[in-house]
């Protein structure tokens, strides 16, 4: 995270998004190899790629849906940055997001996006089922995203961009994952979770969840 070469707006994002609490939260060492979900602009990626050095592996998974404009060409820049020499960039359907060659994997990351499966269309039991098996026995996946108000459910995901915690639990777990933690380091309970995530006055609530295969 303190790395000098890190860009200026990357150093913002880290405001409110606690990196060095995420990647410990993570359990990213060196060596892993790791699948980083809907990777946007790359500022996971290249966290992912720091931690894991040269001797790990990061597979960047970009949604054919979305790979386009402003946020490829952000992608691709980054991926001119020293530290993104271990990354490969794969354009792959979040069901089937691994490719061929990335299986035993030690982690697999998917942040602030797994709101966006319900109105992209995604079979998201199939994107999890997907994911469990990409994974190595003791394995493990993480979701974090921004928090919807109980009852809620999916119905806010395009709307609000949040998503209901417990919906994640239950569909993570009815892939076959044990939920082993939860994180509190980016909740803020002034949050009203009534108004969309751009637009929020206050820092948004989210959750940050561990699940492991076992």
């Amino acid at each position: 995270v303190i790395s000098p070469d890190r860009t200026d707006a990357d150093r913002t994002i880290d405001q409110r998004r606690e990196p060095e609490k995420l990647l410990e939260f993570y359990g990213v060492r060196p060596g892993m190899r790791v699948l980083d979900m809907s990777s946007g602009r790359g500022y996971n990626t290249e966290l992912l790629a720091r931690a894991v050095g040269p001797k790990g592996r990061i597979y960047a998974q970009h949604s054919p849906k979305l790979a386009s404009g402003p946020v490829k060409a952000a992608f691709d820049e980054r991926l001119k940055v020293p530290a993104m020499a271990n990354v490969t960039s794969v354009v792959r359907d979040f069901e089937d997001a691994a490719p061929p060659e990335a299986r035993d994997l030690d982690l697999v990351t998917f942040n602030f996006n797994y709101h966006d499966m319900p109105w992209l269309g995604t079979d998201r039991a199939r994107m999890n089922r997907a994911v469990f098996e990409a994974l190595k026995r003791g394995g493990v996946y993480i979701i974090a995203d921004h928090s919807g108000r109980p009852g809620t459910g999916v119905t806010e995901s395009k709307s609000l961009h949040r998503i209901e915690e417990s919906v994640v639990h239950r569909e993570v777990q009815a892939a076959g994952f044990r939920l082993v933690a939860s994180a509190d380091f980016l909740r803020n309970p002034a949050d009203p979770r009534d108004v969309p995530v751009s637009k929020n006055p206050v820092r948004t609530d989210g959750f940050v969840l561990k699940f492991v295969k076992p």
